[in-house]
Formats: C-alpha cells, structure tokens, sequence
C-alpha cells in the first residue's frame, strides 16, 4: 500500500449473550474459562541438497540448506518459572526459515558468510533472494509488466556466491517463517522486538554450522536496512559479535525523512527536499523536463544544491514566503520535475511522492512507479490525487514468487504441505516505537535508528558500511540515504568508513540488469576488501 496514511475502522462488536469460548458449569450455571489448548512447540527443520552456479565467470559447486531455526522473545528464559502456564499458553516463539548457500571446499576462517534480508516490514526475503544474489534467478522485463508463466529461471552469472557464503533469511511471520505463543505479535512485530529475533537468529546460525570465525556481514534492503542499523548494533555491543560490514541497499534509517505522507507532518520540511532529486531523475527518464539536460549524474548534483540551499530557506519560511519569491521557486521546482507551475503552487511548494506518481506523465489514466519510477501502469482512478497502486509490484511480484515456489520445492527440498507468505500486512499491529541507545525507554516518536548505527561504528571503529541506492526510487529516496549517512553522530574519521555506489534503477536495484551486474561488482569488492582473509593468514605464519 502506498505511504503510511492508512484508514482505520473501529468496529463496535456487541456482546452476545451466548457463551463460546467459555463454558458453562453443570452443575452450577457459573461461566468458566475454558482451558486454552496447549501450544505446540516449532522444532528446527533442516533439508539439504546440492549444486553449482557459474558467477564471476567461474563455476562453484554449493551446499544449500533450507530449515528454520526457533528463537524466541527478549528476555526469555529456557528456564520455565511458571511450568503450568506455559504448558497452557506457551512462551511466544518464531520458527524462522532460511536458505543457505555454502560453497564446497572452503574453510570457514576464509570464507565470509553474509546475512541477507529484505523489509517491508512484513516481506520475505524472495527479492534478494530470486533477484539479486541467489545461484538461480527469475528473468523479468525492464520496465514493464512482466508475460505471465512460464517465467525463465536461469543460472545468476551475478550470484554473490563468488565472494561470500549466502544466508537469506525470512523475517517472523514471512515466507516459511511462522510465530506462535502467547502475545506473538507484541513480541515479534516491532522495531525492537524484530532486531532481537535476528540477533538471536545469527548468533544461533553461527553455532549450528560453526561459523563464528568467519569475516561476516549484515545485507539488509528497505525496512532491512532499518533491521540492519538496529541488529549490528545489538550483535556488537551486547553480543560481542563484530562484523566486517554492513551493506545497505535502498536506505531509510530516520522515518521522519520519508516522503510517504510528510503532509501529516507539518512543520518538518526535511522529505520535500530529500525526495527532489528523485523527482528530477524521473522526470530525466521520461523526458519530462523542459529544455535539454545531460548527464544524469551532473544534473542531481545540481538539483542537490538547489534543495538544500534555495528550496530548504524557502520552506522554511513557511507563510512569510514572499509572493515574488514564491513563483521563483515554482518555476524553478517546475524545471526539475517537469510539473506545472500552477499544479506546483496549488501544492504550496510541497509535493509527495504519491501525488508525483500521479501527475508525472500529465496524462489522467497514468501513474509511474513507487518502487521504480521507470514503471508506468494504468491509474486505478484518473481522479485519485495520490497513486493508489505500485506498477512495479504489480509488474514483477508473480514472477518472483511464482519461480520461488516451484524452485524451493523442486530444487531445495523444502515446503511440502506448507504455505509461503511472501508479504504479510503488519500496517496496523508493527510497533514502531524505538528505544535509541542510552535512551531509558522506547521514544514516542518516528523511528530513528541512526544512532544505532552511529553507535555500533563507535563500539567497532573497523566497520565498514555501504550504501547502494537507485536513482528513480521513491521509496526510499537515494538523497535521503545520503543525508542520513552524513548526518550519523560519529567522527570525520569514522565517516571515511562510509562508502556511496548509485544506480540507474529503482528501490529494487537488480530489477535492472545493468545495475544488477555494477551491484554485483560493487559488493563483491567491498567484501574482498575487508573480509581480514589474507590478514588472518599471514597471522598464522
């Protein structure tokens, strides 16, 4: 669904006078609570199997493992203190699936192992997974809508198996994924409560196929890259795990930056001016903008400038604006977006993604894309004043999760008799209240989790990060991923540790085949760079 403004309805349920999940006594005509039925306890599931990629222009032969791995709540205790009632109601727990990929005649010491997700919050992990870095993926058009099956699933010469073992995993509730016990949402369904469970995922990992000594890295996409900032910073100063890297593709740390619904926002002009040079990208892509312009990458840098110099001051001068300076300001806005002037001024200066989606093309019955701005579709309303739809995901998502089914079935071992989630919608119960560290509570705020991030490069000052983002995401905008990384609490020194790489695609980088080979390439290297391998072998020597 687009942006975060949802409509909640309150239904007034009445109490009927019949009783049902409670029962009523015999012999006295006194309602009694009816005993909850026992819950039943997830078990670990673990099928192997075997194959090869050619990636990197070499073939490597491979281990995969698909199973799940049960975790459960922060603050639980293996120890039962009351045995009666968990015996009725059962601790909240997760069975968490994933698929790992490791390559045949490697030593652990030597091999890094990289942990992949992707966000939503509540989407499985099938994008990276069928798109980007598994051994097979899903082939899918360039910018539009997708045949229908049979979809090719071919050999992923871009596999990043040519650089690091591989663990995708899905988070609680996605994918093969599954959460039970008592309160399960509360205790798995938020910002804080879903780092804990991966932490408490990959430390499991480590042990199970040990890998504790391996380089390591966190690859997290979208809403991952929020898990990403929260998890390392668990796993390095509460579980004593330093990793060699955190990848982040398609960023959004601080939510207040989003430009999903800053009109319910007021006052915070921030995701106006963080989202302008997507805007002008796209309206770069479709031909949108009056008068020639070169290249792309010039040209933001311009449009950059322009929004946090002129464009921020105007902002925020808020209704003391002048007239003259006003107009100045829609007309340039109407240079780089390609928008009217008269549609710019209506919208007092400020325009959200949505309704650029909308009103890019200029024509009533088509909307561009949310994910990726190169996709166009048909408008569910020409009248609509926001895109209610994302042409992307309509475009790609059946090939994806079709290919996906039949590949872990067929090729993988795993799913029999079982039902795979690929997104569940967690809008209305996802918690996303963030206790920062040395905060004493959760933060009644838009989440941020860059002093999280902040604090794990402090705690280890020899990690390394990288930012990839796409230029015609409005998801999360490319500029916004800039800001924020530039705006972390740490040192100039701590800031070189920090690397930029930029593409020609959308929130999905590997939607684009050309970008999928430069991501590829890019995050191959930065893993030999600072996998330690060569550095550990010399110690030992």
């Amino acid at each position: 669904m687009n942006g975060f403004v949802r409509i909640y309805v309150l239904l007034m349920v009445c109490m009927s006078p019949m009783l049902h999940a409670d029962e009523v006594s015999k012999s006295t005509g006194v309602a009694v609570k009816a005993d909850t039925p026992k819950t039943e306890e997830f078990k670990p599931e673990e099928r192997a199997s075997e194959g090869s990629v050619v990636a990197g222009g070499r073939r490597m032969d491979y281990r995969a493992v698909a199973g799940t791995l049960v975790v459960h709540a922060k603050g639980w205790d293996d120890v039962p203190q009351n045995a009666e009632k968990d015996a009725k109601e059962g601790p909240p727990e997760a069975s968490i699936f994933y698929v790992a990929y490791f390559k045949k005649g490697s030593r652990a010491t030597e091999r890094p192992i990289t942990f992949l997700f992707n966000g939503g919050p509540g989407s499985s992990t099938v994008w990276l997974h069928m798109g980007a870095f598994g051994p097979r993926r899903v082939v899918t058009a360039d910018d539009s809508h997708s045949l229908g099956a049979p979809y090719p699933l071919v050999n992923n010469q871009y596999s990043l198996l040519d650089a690091s073992d591989l663990v995708f995993i899905d988070a609680p509730g996605t994918g093969f994924s599954r959460v039970a016990g008592k309160d399960r949402e509360k205790a798995f369904y938020g910002v804080d409560a879903d780092a804990h469970a991966f932490a408490a995922f990959i430390t499991q990992f480590l042990g199970k196929y040990a890998r504790w000594n391996s380089p390591k890295y966190l690859f997290g996409e979208s809403y991952g890259t929020t898990r990403a900032a929260t998890l390392i910073n668990l796993l390095e100063t509460e579980g004593f795990v330093d990793f060699n890297g955190v990848i982040m593709l398609s960023q959004i740390l601080a939510f207040d930056a989003s430009a999903d619904g800053p009109q319910f926002n007021p006052g915070v002009d921030l995701p106006y001016q963080l989202v302008l040079p997507t805007f002008a990208a796209s309206a770069w892509y479709h031909h949108k903008l009056p008068g020639a312009r070169g290249e792309l990458a010039a040209f933001l840098a311009e449009v950059e400038l322009f929004a946090m110099t002129e464009y921020s001051a105007a902002l925020q001068a808020g209704a003391t604006l002048e007239p003259t300076r006003r107009q100045a300001i829609a007309e340039k806005l109407h240079l780089y977006t390609g928008l009217s002037v008269d549609y710019i001024l209506k919208a007092n200066l400020r325009i959200n993604a949505g309704k650029f989606e909308q009103n890019l093309k200029g024509e009533s019955d088509t909307i561009t894309g949310r994910l990726d701005t190169r996709f166009t579709g048909p408008a569910f309303d020409p009248l609509s004043e926001e895109a209610e739809y994302d042409p992307q995901s309509a475009a790609i998502g059946s090939a994806y999760v079709s290919a996906f089914n039949d590949y872990v079935r067929s090729d993988l071992k795993f799913g029999e008799g079982k039902d795979f989630k690929p997104e569940i919608e967690l809008w209305k119960s996802w918690n996303y209240l963030h206790q920062p560290p040395g905060a004493p509570i959760a933060l009644p705020q838009s989440a941020n989790v860059m002093p999280d991030l902040s604090m794990a490069m402090k705690y280890n000052p020899k990690l390394k990060i990288l930012l990839n983002a796409g230029y015609y995401d409005l998801a999360t905008p490319f500029y916004e991923g800039v800001y924020e990384m530039q705006h972390l609490s740490i040192s100039a020194k701590l800031q070189e540790n920090i690397e930029y790489k930029f593409y020609e695609s959308g929130h999905m980088v590997y939607a684009h085949e050309a970008s999928l080979k430069l991501l590829h390439d890019n995050v191959a290297d930065f893993i030999r760079r600072t996998n330690n391998v060569a550095v550990g072998a010399l110690s030992q020597k």
